[in-house]
């Protein structure tokens, strides 16, 4: 996840959010400790509550099993770093209700979120620690000063966590900017592999395999932990797997059902909180709804680079603050330019437009006779049923082929629709390239050559890169 720019994330209305952290395990867990603690409550030296308590605590909590006290002794960890309790004395080791307990019942929605991220960081890190019995043993081995000797574990906190960060990023990227707020559960093994075996590798080595089964083993801990923060939603590894095996499962390599190997879906919350730690980490990580009070400009400029789920509900939300009619204009005046991104403008504002309406069709109407926009005007109002549209002459046909095809080019590449669409063209206009050329539009020579490149037949490919040379010769001069 080097790219430092994400998709927009499609969120949750805040008090639905609110309410989500409220719920969490995590977080009302901690939360009744903080409540359930008093002026009795002992803490040691690292505010953690002292043996003798944590029974009671998990009491408190319900808890009961073999892990009983573990989790309540997690639960405090949270409600510590929270904010929830403070410790008010820390020689007597005493406590006391925290600032931010109040925040979960009388707070904004904003404030129940900033405790629920405070708390999500303690159990990233946790999740980053490894198996407590290796670090026994670790301790064991150390010196007589009592000190942690990490080189007889094979761990290394940084990287511990920075490849825990990178597959959350990862989860991200696969969820953020899809139709729904959620995306579609991640199989566990594609997960590890996308941190783990280069793109450009088309056979994982057996060296791979093994780290991604490795790290499978290790996620599968770590989404454990998370779930309860209502980070994720996490179908565990099967516990038959690890039983046919002698160690780890090695990762599927056929169509077997994926699900045995694990399954992780990051919940609105999660996104939510993922969103918040890459802001905080320097990414450009856009929500929609962030382009709702900027100018048209800013609407068709951003959106270009949006998903189309993304941009269409980016493009709605911006509608709805506006009077239609001046929301038509203000989008038709920030589409025009000679620039470089001018056509995928263009393109946008015409994809805008189409969620206008009708009473639109006046600012339309204005621009028909628009070197620039004249072509997109004719195009919506026989679209929207206008019989009365003037023909358009050959030379506004052909700059808004060139400008649609700048526009597909810029947008999606050398793409199997572009391609189609460039076929067509050809199909349809047997002399287009003769004419082609002799567009005044910046990108004709760029478009021509594109055609050449995709097009399939060898003779029209030629023509195009002919046509494309002539062009060129023509800015030239």
């Amino acid at each position: 996840m080097s790219d430092s720019s994400m998709p927009p994330a499609r969120l949750h209305p805040e008090a639905e959010l609110a309410r989500e952290a409220l719920s969490t395990p995590l977080l009302s867990r901690a939360a009744r400790l903080a409540r359930w603690a008093g002026p009795g409550t002992r803490v040691d030296a690292g505010a953690g509550l002292v043996d003798e308590q944590l029974l009671a605590a998990a009491e408190a909590l319900g808890l009961t099993g073999e892990d009983a006290t573990a989790d309540a002794s997690a639960a405090w960890r949270v409600a510590v770093d929270a904010g929830l309790v403070d410790v008010v004395d820390e020689e007597e080791g005493t406590v006391t209700a925290g600032a931010d307990l109040a925040l979960l019942t009388g707070g904004s929605p904003q404030d129940v979120l900033t405790v629920w991220l405070a708390a999500l960081e303690t159990v990233l890190a946790d999740a980053s620690v490894p198996d407590l019995d290796g670090l026994v043993d670790a301790l064991a081995a150390g010196d007589d000063s009592g000190e942690l000797d990490l080189s007889s574990v094979d761990w290394d906190p940084d990287a511990e966590a920075e490849f825990l960060d990178e597959v959350l990023g990862n989860l991200y990227l696969l969820t953020a900017g899809e139709a729904e707020p959620v995306g579609p559960p991640v199989p566990l093994p594609a997960l590890a592999a996308s941190v783990i075996v280069p793109d450009d590798v088309p056979e994982p080595t057996n060296d791979m395999l093994q780290q991604v089964s490795d790290a499978m083993m290790r996620l599968d801990d770590q989404f454990r932990l998370l779930e309860p923060a209502g980070l994720v939603e996490y179908q565990p590894v099967d516990e038959a797997l690890l039983a046919e095996g002698d160690e780890e499962p090695a990762p599927p390599q056929d169509d077997t059902d994926v699900t045995r190997y694990g399954v992780v879906r990051l919940t609105p919350l999660g996104l939510y909180g993922l969103r918040a730690r890459l802001l905080e980490a320097g990414f450009d990580a856009p929500a929609v709804g962030d382009l709702t009070d900027k100018g048209a400009d800013a609407l068709l400029d951003g959106t270009s680079v949006f998903p189309a789920a993304a941009a269409h509900a980016e493009t709605e939300q911006w509608l709805a603050r506006r009077e239609p009619l001046a929301a038509a204009r203000e989008l038709l005046a920030a589409a025009r330019g000679t620039d470089g991104n001018a056509p995928l403008r263009r393109l946008q504002c015409q994809q805008a437009l189409s969620l206008v309406g009708l009473s639109a069709e006046p600012a339309l109407r204005e621009v028909l006779d628009d070197a620039e926009l004249g072509g997109l005007a004719r195009v919506w109002l026989t679209e929207h049923g206008a019989t009365d549209v003037p023909p358009p002459s050959e030379a506004m046909v052909f700059w808004l082929t060139i400008d649609t095809v700048a526009a597909q080019l810029s947008a999606e590449g050398n793409s199997e629709e572009l391609q189609a669409l460039v076929e067509g063209l050809a199909r349809q206009h047997s002399g287009f390239f003769a004419t082609a050329w002799r567009v005044e539009h910046p990108a004709t020579a760029d478009v021509l050559e594109a055609m050449g490149r995709l097009h399939p037949d060898k003779a029209i490919a030629k023509a195009a890169r002919k046509a494309a040379f002539k062009a060129r010769s023509q800015q030239g001069s």
